[in-house]
């Protein structure tokens, strides 16, 4: 148990002011449970003082001790650098030495903690405003960058490795194939069954083909295709380049001369942007053998009749508008993907957030886009 009537003492050695050093002298067990002096009164020793430059220690009697010890310890530290007070470890055992050592060699993260007020309103504006301006700079330099590698591209300059085009052609291509097919075909389904529920109410059934045909060939088809490619091959891009990110690749090609914009982003870029134009226009037909199941299974339409009712419906304005639309989708997917993937951080949480923000980010892109070609189809009178 700790001494209670020679605790704190005053250091009166010659050469120093009388109230310059507090020695804190620790005796016996120092254990939970035992009685021992508090961080609080080593504080009230130091306030009453006003003088003291330095805390120091006695620790020749201490006996047995645990996490209390350092407990008590560590609240003095904490107190005594906020204070600019000398904390002296001399005195302490060398195991207790180590292990204040050791909490102490890497200083706390900032941010680690939860603050418990909360900045000021202005305050957050601003740094929401400055972050906005940083990713827009951010943004606008690297598809600067992108658009810059492109053109290295067209004149036979680019440095990258064709089989890393084909690569990624496959995998943009072939290998997604199974989705576009499976999410285009219900899409043409489901729209089938909503428009024939409205349309039998004045016997118009004919018409389902019409608008699943319009509807998938000028709008759905490029949309349900870009949003597969954003959640599977964006969210595939911003990992890969994530990951490279965090074990430096990046830095290392930067290293070696080489530019990471047009050996990581090119490829991937042209590959969606080749593919994507041909997925639309399978995503076109799935949806519309889609249409066709409904319109034939369910209405009794003679499948001459339908196929041919689409026929009519159908001109190349509407193929070419999902073409266009399909080509810019590929675009965006493609730099939204490598650009969350360029921007992540040094850690594997930061990869997981990479992939998140570039499906988001590709699909608010995608609607933005879509929203903009649809109104200017309009005014175009396409």
């Amino acid at each position: 148990m700790a001494e209670s009537n020679n605790i704190l003492s005053i250091d009166t050695s010659p050469g120093k002011q009388p109230t310059d050093t507090l020695r804190v002298k620790i005796t016996g067990t120092w254990k939970i449970g035992t009685e021992q002096i508090s961080a609080e009164q080593v504080r009230q020793k130091i306030e009453s003082n006003g003088a003291v430059k330095r805390v120091g220690f006695f620790t020749e009697n201490l006996g047995d001790w645990d996490s209390s010890l350092l407990t008590f310890l560590m609240k003095i530290s904490d107190y005594c650098t906020r204070q600019n007070i000398i904390f002296e470890k001399d005195g302490l055992p060398d195991g207790v030495k180590r292990l204040i050592g050791l909490a102490t060699a890497v200083p706390e993260r900032k941010g680690a903690r939860k603050q418990a007020t909360r900045d000021p309103f202005f305050s957050r504006i601003g740094d929401a405003t400055l972050k906005l301006w940083q990713s827009t700079i951010e943004l606008l330099s690297f598809i600067g960058e992108a658009f810059i590698a492109t053109l290295r591209f067209l004149t036979g300059k680019a440095s990258f490795r064709p089989s890393d085009l084909g690569l990624f052609i496959q995998q943009c291509g072939v290998d997604a194939l199974p989705i576009v097919s499976l999410i285009s075909f219900l899409v043409g389904l489901i729209l089938a069954f909503v428009g024939a529920v409205q349309l039998a109410m004045f016997g118009a059934q004919i018409y389902v083909a019409d608008l699943v045909g319009i509807a998938m060939l000028r709008v759905m088809g490029a949309i349900m295709a870009g949003i597969v490619m954003a959640g599977r091959t964006g969210a595939a891009f911003a990992a890969q380049l994530g990951t490279m990110q965090v074990n430096e690749e990046i830095d290392a090609l930067k290293t070696m001369g080489v530019a990471p914009i047009e050996f990581l982003v090119l490829p991937r870029m042209l590959a969606l942007v080749v593919m994507m134009p041909l997925l639309c226009i399978y995503a076109d037909f799935m949806g519309i053998l889609g249409g066709m199941i409904v319109g034939v299974g369910m209405l009794d339409i003679g499948l001459v009749q339908y196929l041919e009712q689409t026929r009519k419906a159908l001109n190349l304005n509407h193929l070419f508008v999902g073409i266009f639309q399909a080509g810019v989708f590929g675009v965006l997917v493609a730099l939204a993907g490598c650009l969350r993937g360029i921007q992540c951080g040094r850690s594997a949480s930061a990869v997981g957030d990479a992939a998140t923000s570039a499906v988001v980010t590709s699909i608010i892109a995608i609607i933005v886009a879509t929203a903009i070609v649809t109104v200017a189809c309009n005014v175009i009178g396409i």
